[in-house]
């Protein structure tokens, strides 16, 4: 009988520990390799996927008329108000509806001059919060429907529901255009 030392010994001879480990160290890297070359694959159909412009659409604006006042109801994209996030509130002037808020929306309302009383509708607990606003002729006012902590607010109710909150008109001017417009409401 003759024996070759020189030969590796075939699988018989290697403990099982060391037969997975010489497996992954021959067969691993093609699996890895196959597995690279899918994650690459799905990146780069991603990568061909229609991408958002960054900007929405802006539906004209009508002018303002010498005699009255406008007021622009805004609700940014990403609310941290978490379940409520999904809600479209009522907006409320002086008690009467004026139209719904949209995640990412804006749009405006003319008014005759006048002092006003902006709610909108309770979601979660409601807080009861109230923004007033005196508008003069020819004048244009910012506000935006939030969801807030009602503690944050200065409400002794728990929870989270919506405000009405005033903006200046250059932080309102400079979320507007990303946001869809949704015209006179």
């Amino acid at each position: 009988m003759i024996i070759n030392l020189a030969a590796a010994p075939t699988h018989r001879h290697f403990p099982r520990r060391q037969r997975r480990a010489q497996g992954r160290r021959q067969g691993g890297g093609a699996t890895a390799l196959i597995s690279i070359g899918l994650s690459l694959g799905f990146l780069l159909l991603a990568g061909c996927a229609a991408q958002p412009a960054g900007t929405a659409s802006q539906a004209p604006v009508a002018a303002l008329q010498p005699n009255m006042a406008r007021v622009w109801v805004l609700r940014q994209p990403s609310a941290p108000g978490g379940n409520v996030a999904g809600a479209d509130p009522m907006v409320y002037a002086n008690g009467a509806p004026l139209a719904q808020s949209a995640q990412g929306t804006v749009y405006y309302r003319d008014f005759q001059p006048g002092t006003y009383r902006f709610t909108v509708q309770p979601y979660g607990t409601p807080a009861n919060l109230v923004d007033t606003l005196q508008l003069a002729p020819g004048t244009q006012a910012y506000v935006q429907v939030q969801a807030v902590p009602n503690w944050e607010m200065g409400s002794t109710a728990g929870g989270v529901s919506f405000a009405v909150l005033t903006m200046s008109p250059q932080e309102a001017q400079a979320y507007m255009p990303t946001m869809k417009d949704l015209g006179q409401r």
